[in-house]
């Protein structure tokens, strides 16, 4: 666990209130909303670590962040968020750095698919992949 100002993070998945990982990822983000909460559960249950930012005072969950990887040399970051009333703080700095500088994976080589916060993400080093050294296949039905 680290302190960062009124805000503890942990990566314990036992403190994880799936309830607020439910509603931000089905309401308050365009890359969540097509999956149901069979499948948010599912993802959390699978993942291979995650981080919570909680608040210090009350102990609620107001920041997540979850990765999955082949435990040995890459992961991959997915669903950071930090809730509408915690932001402003730096908490989705500081569970980036927290997930990918601070635990496990920090010699990894780490990726990610964003729409709107590459200038988070570039003052950990993410940038443009390599010319022809990454490939994608989208979804199929077409979801973000």
């Amino acid at each position: 666990m680290r302190i960062v100002g009124a805000y503890e993070l942990d990566d314990d998945p036992a403190r994880v209130d799936l309830d607020v990982v439910w509603k931000h990822l089905s309401t308050g983000v365009y890359w969540g909303k097509w999956r149901d909460r069979e499948q948010v559960e599912k993802v959390f249950k699978n993942a291979w670590r995650v981080v919570g930012a909680y608040e210090a005072s009350s102990g609620r969950l107001v920041g997540f962040a979850r990765a999955f990887s082949d435990t040995i040399g890459s992961a991959y970051l997915a669903d950071v968020f930090v809730v509408d009333e915690a932001r402003g703080a730096g908490l989705g700095k500081e569970l980036v750095r927290e997930m990918i500088d601070n635990g496990p994976g920090a010699e990894f080589r780490w990726m990610l698919h964003t729409a709107d916060a590459h200038g988070l993400y570039r003052q950990f080093g993410f940038g443009d992949p390599p010319e022809g050294q990454y490939m994608e296949r989208g979804r199929a039905n077409g979801q973000v």
